[in-house]
């Protein structure tokens, strides 16, 4: 299995660069089913690069969905809907990427987007994500979930296998969390993400 290296980060994002197509597929593979990515670098290509760099150096393959957010569990406003998912323990993560916001992309958090999760503006990177359950307009650009009104970076949505998505977010939120705000969020038996590639 390769390793995740800045160096080998920064070479699959060049030839992301120059061999992706305009919209690119990823499918990640999960026991409960695949889920079929579709990605736009036309639109962030900061954000969905990224991705692929993760991807093309099989940073997801032994990864994870292990949050989800919903009314029962959401400490934040406005409340909103999310599975979250992310590489493999351990993974060397490469730079964070700049923000970039809905109001630049033109594309909004609705049902299936993708996203990057972030703390302050442009700490962000493809290693972990999100994925929208329904349309959740207060996490885009002068949406109110963040102070900093900034929102959060969409790079694309889910073309297939939301489903799966649904099943996960419905599951058992049980499981341990050290932080607060996420206590009741994690899921007690996180769903593995078998392998993540390019179709």
């Amino acid at each position: 299995m390769p390793t995740i290296t800045r160096r080998n980060l920064l070479a699959a994002g060049a030839a992301a660069a120059t061999t992706a197509p305009p919209q690119p597929r990823i499918e990640l593979v999960t026991p409960l089913g695949a889920v079929t990515l579709l990605l736009r670098p036309d639109r962030a290509p900061l954000s969905a690069n990224d991705f692929l760099r993760y991807v093309d150096a099989h940073a997801y393959d032994g990864g994870r969905f292990f949050r989800v957010v919903r009314a029962d569990n959401d400490r934040g406003h406005p409340r909103i809907d999310v599975v979250q998912g992310g590489a493999r323990p351990g993974v060397q993560q490469g730079p964070p990427v700049a923000h970039e916001t809905t109001a630049h992309t033109g594309l909004l958090h609705v049902d299936g987007a993708i996203s990057l999760t972030r703390d302050a503006p442009g700490t962000g990177s493809g290693a972990e994500f999100f994925i929208c359950v329904g349309d959740q307009p207060g996490l885009d650009f002068g949406g109110r979930r963040n102070p900093d009104g900034q929102g959060f970076a969409v790079f694309g949505r889910v073309a297939s296998g939301m489903d799966v998505v649904r099943r996960i977010w419905m599951m058992d939120a049980t499981g341990h969390s050290d932080d607060v705000y996420t206590n009741g969020q994690i899921l007690r038996a996180p769903v593995a993400i078998v392998s993540a590639r390019r179709i």
